[in-house]
């Protein structure tokens, strides 16, 4: 009879560094969640999106009091050191309205297409995103979109491959679950003055009138504001 032989004890990370290239296992090692002070953290860039201190804040704010932050933010270095914030605003100002002084991040180098990118991405799962939110974040993913489609260099093969027989809003009206009409409609909605825009994110525009309204001149749409304004309608 043959002897049986004893069996092999193989631990899950020697498995994933058998079939890992050194490359992905210093990538893993560069991203292990580490506890960064809130002084050290900027806001995103040009961040389209607001932090309001609504029901779901406060929410935020009790769960974090009580459990802490449970799911790390994503952040990248910046050249004049600290980090920008990509994904995390709110349980950044939930931890700083909790009284902490550090939150749990995960430092990723990203360029700043990508990290637009990932940011809109993570904002857009929000429940409730204002109209001027969504039209900003659209536009920003979009050029995003079609300069890593421009590109040659290694991190925009993926994206340029996609963009193959499609137009870079066919393929972010895909990503986001909007029509192309729809996608243009929020978009459009960044020519209108900042009154109108606000009016539009009231309720008082609808957006299919809203988007007619962005088509004519600023000064237009300043007049007809003040008509408006003195007609009360």
């Amino acid at each position: 009879m043959a002897k049986e032989l004893p069996k092999l004890q193989i631990s899950s990370d020697l498995l994933g560094n058998l079939f890992s290239t050194e490359e992905e296992r210093q990538e893993n090692m560069a991203e292990r969640v580490t506890n960064l002070s809130l002084e050290d953290i900027s806001p995103f860039t040009d961040h389209p999106f607001q932090v309001r201190d609504d029901e779901e804040m406060h929410r935020l704010i009790e769960s974090i009091e009580e459990n802490g932050v449970l799911v790390p933010a994503l952040v990248r270095p910046r050249r004049g050191g600290g980090f920008e914030m990509v994904a995390g605003h709110r349980r950044l100002h939930a931890s700083e309205r909790a009284g902490l002084t550090t939150i749990p991040c995960i430092i990723r180098e990203l360029s700043d297409d990508a990290a637009t990118i990932i940011m809109v991405d993570s904002n857009l799962q929000r429940e409730h995103i204002l109209p001027s939110e969504k039209a900003r974040a659209y536009q920003m993913r979009l050029e995003a979109m079609k300069r890593q489609g421009k590109r040659t260099d290694l991190t925009s093969v993926p994206v340029a491959q996609k963009l193959k027989g499609k137009t870079s809003r066919e393929l972010l009206s895909e990503q986001v679950g909007e029509s192309q009409d729809q996608v243009r409609r929020f978009i459009r909605l960044n020519s209108l003055i900042p009154e109108l825009l606000k009016m539009v994110d009231e309720e008082k525009i609808a957006l299919r009138p809203a988007v007619e309204l962005s088509y004519l001149p600023h000064d237009e749409q300043e007049g007809l504001l003040g008509v408006m304004t003195e007609n009360e309608c």
